[in-house]
């Protein structure tokens, strides 16, 4: 059986031409020819199945080790499909530190529908098992980021799973931050794995997409049923694109994590940093990691900036990172959480989680690490000035707070 990088670069072959193109074709057919009316084809109509889109569909199952993999028009509608196997009334532990999106999908549409949902903090194996257990009437699931956005938290895959299958819930993974490469949660426990494919799967900041996993064939028919339904599938185009970065995303990502680390070193000796939230971050971090089913800590940071400097001047001065949401691509981004990947959360609920008006989050890119360093260090300057101008009447500015990896 080819390993994973072989995978990555040739997928799963979907025996649909015998041109010998070295490359799979993109179909760009929206219904396809029976051969007699009395005929089953293997595809009928483009929402019901494409040959292009069955080639990643099959690519990712095959990479995180699960049945059937299903591609979407955006990680949100991947959410979307997942969610929708529930019933009114069923109810969803979820965890209380997620991406925006997702917070304002739960609350904003599914709240309408009579599901119901449980935050509960992830860290904290004992509340997971309290909120799963309920008052006599299980949950139906269990919903959390392998890495938390924008937080950088570590939630153990395994035992997670261990809590929610001992009360017959649906583990539902967004491994987005980690991808196949760096850990496969169906293989510790996890039913359902999603994918905003947007990120590092494509990888080039030029296709919107979304992709699950399911780990059992009813999960699976159950997904398919949702995906055709619903019809919010992925375009052919937008599929080849997916399969396209795949082919490179060991490559980037090996880098983007070098890159994210040595990030994260300048920011941790910085004296306008107060804290950096990066699981790769000190001696022992790999071992760490490793303990929670994880090979490496990706390429995303986010860090809060001491009381006094205003995290929008550095960021309004950055020249090689771009201003801007999302992650995982080529490019470096960096982005205020509170005015714009989490800004659907109410500021009150953003700061019981500690997500601060004070934290950016950096998405590393695959640039000379060298000039994303110098590019923060000449916007912290700036930002240094106005801290010590504002600063200037008080008699001494108070130390940064002391900081630890966030794998607590």
């Amino acid at each position: 059986m080819a390993r994973f990088n072989t995978q990555l670069v040739h997928g799963a072959n979907v025996e649909d031409n015998a041109t010998g193109a070295v490359n799979p074709p993109i179909y760009n057919s929206s219904t396809f020819a029976f051969a007699s009316v009395d005929d089953a084809p293997r595809w009928d109509y483009a929402r019901s199945g494409n040959p292009t889109r069955e080639f990643l569909e099959g690519q990712i199952a095959q990479l995180e080790h699960g049945v059937r993999g299903f591609a979407f028009a955006s990680g949100l509608a991947a959410i979307h499909a997942a969610l929708s196997l529930f019933e009114p009334g069923d109810r969803i532990v979820v965890g209380n530190n997620i991406y925006g999106g997702t917070y304002s999908q739960i609350h904003e549409y599914f709240d309408r529908w009579g599901l119901r949902f449980e935050a509960v903090d992830t860290q904290d194996p004992a509340k997971v098992e309290e909120a799963l257990q309920g008052d006599g009437v299980p949950a139906k699931a269990l919903y959390f980021e392998t890495l938390t956005n924008p937080l950088l938290q570590v939630n153990d895959v395994h035992a997670l799973a261990e809590i929610a299958h001992r009360y017959g819930a649906v583990v539902i993974v967004d491994n987005t931050f980690v991808t196949p490469y760096l850990q496969q949660p169906l293989d510790l426990g996890a039913d359902v794995v999603l994918h905003s494919a947007t990120k590092y799967l494509a990888g080039h900041s030029d296709v919107v997409a979304g992709l699950a996993v399911a780990g059992n064939d009813e999960l699976a028919q159950r997904l398919y049923f949702a995906q055709n339904r619903l019809g919010g599938v992925l375009p052919p185009a937008e599929s080849d694109a997916v399969r396209r970065g795949l082919q490179t995303l060991a490559l980037r990502l090996d880098r983007q994590q070098d890159n994210a680390r040595r990030v994260a070193e300048f920011l941790d000796e910085n004296p306008l940093v107060a804290s950096v939230r990066y699981p790769g971050l000190g001696d022992a971090a790999e071992q760490r990691l490793l303990e929670k089913g994880l090979h490496g800590a990706g390429g995303v940071l986010s860090f809060e900036v001491v009381p006094g400097v205003n995290p929008s001047v550095i960021l309004n001065h950055l020249q090689v990172f771009r201003l801007a949401v999302s992650l995982g691509a080529v490019e470096s981004l960096a982005e205020l959480p509170c005015r714009m990947t989490h800004f659907e959360i109410p500021r009150e609920e953003r700061l019981k989680v500690g997500i601060t008006d004070e934290l950016i989050r950096l998405a590393i890119g695959i640039e000379d690490a060298e000039d994303l360093i110098e590019d923060l260090q000449q916007a912290f300057e700036l930002s240094g000035e106005q801290f010590v101008q504002s600063a200037s009447g008080a008699d001494e500015v108070s130390p940064r707070q002391s900081r630890t990896p966030a794998l607590q």
